[in-house]
């Protein structure tokens, strides 16, 4: 899959890392106009090709009476509204077989979940859908083990297919990153690394899952140091009363001078392979 390919990409040939980024859950038109302006603007200063990610809805919960979305249509809608304003590709998780057609008429990625991405009907539609699937590893899989998640997207007549590291369980409360895996699945597809819920810490006893946000530069300095296409990074303006996943998320505010510093590192890297 080239970068390029996908409307409204920027900054392509900066020989850059590419950015998923945006909120969690589409909560409002509001906050995803909010957050985007913010991000795009720093895309653009730092030359970052970037793609606004917003879930239009949420079905992995650890509780009933946990956040879902505000509909789908509306999430959606405003995911488009997004887009034309500031000109920029989207992309949003689907969760069943009938998400697929239907977000794909509005987002130009369509992510599959970490938890689902084993589900060969989901998979399958969203390739068959033409848009760029982007493959979470699930958190119970080998970095092997995602060449046949790629292989489905292959076979149903696509080359549009993207693996996203988001973290390994470890124990029964915690995420590991095994930066083996980065070069062993970019052999597969590009590869991205989430950086916000490789920080999760899931199945807490309140049924809210917390996190490690203090941790999100050394993961992301690690995932650029080693090659890594992309960085997935949730980030918002108020992360202690977002609706979804607020533990683990970046505040908006401090996403600049995190992907200032990751940029100077990608630099870096670049002029160290220059000279081997």
């Amino acid at each position: 899959m080239i970068l390029s390919e996908i409307p409204n990409i920027k900054h392509t040939n900066e020989n850059n890392f590419f950015l998923l980024a945006g909120p969690c859950a589409i909560e409002s038109e509001e906050m995803a106009m909010r957050i985007a302006e913010k991000v795009v603007h720093i895309a653009d200063k730092l030359k970052i090709p970037y793609i606004f990610k917003g879930s239009f809805k949420k079905a992995n919960r650890s509780r009933i009476d946990s956040f879902t979305g505000i509909g789908d249509e509306k999430a959606l809608k405003i995911l488009r509204k997004v887009s034309e304003t500031f000109g920029v590709p989207t992309v949003t998780d689907i969760h069943e077989v009938s998400d697929a057609i239907k977000a794909a008429e509005y987002v130009d990625v369509l992510q599959i979940p970490a938890f689902l991405v084993r589900q060969t009907d989901l998979v399958v539609a969203a390739a068959k859908t033409g848009k760029v699937v982007n493959l979470k590893k699930g958190q119970f899989m080998s970095p092997d083990a995602m060449k046949h998640a790629v292989q489905k997207v292959k076979d149903a007549g696509s080359n549009k297919a993207w693996i996203t590291d988001r973290g390994t369980m470890f124990g029964y409360q915690d995420m590991i990153v095994d930066f083996r895996g980065i070069p062993e699945m970019r052999a597969f597809a590009p590869t991205i690394l989430d950086v916000t819920h490789s920080l999760q810490q899931p199945n807490q006893i309140a049924g809210v899952t917390g996190g490690r946000p203090e941790m999100i530069e050394t993961i992301a300095r690690a995932g650029i140091v080693n090659n890594v296409d992309g960085l997935f990074i949730e980030t918002h303006f108020d992360p202690s009363n977002a609706k979804s996943d607020g533990a683990n998320m970046l505040h908006l505010d401090n996403l600049e001078a995190l992907l200032t510093n990751l940029v100077a590192i990608r630099k870096t890297i670049n002029n160290f392979h220059k000279h081997l």
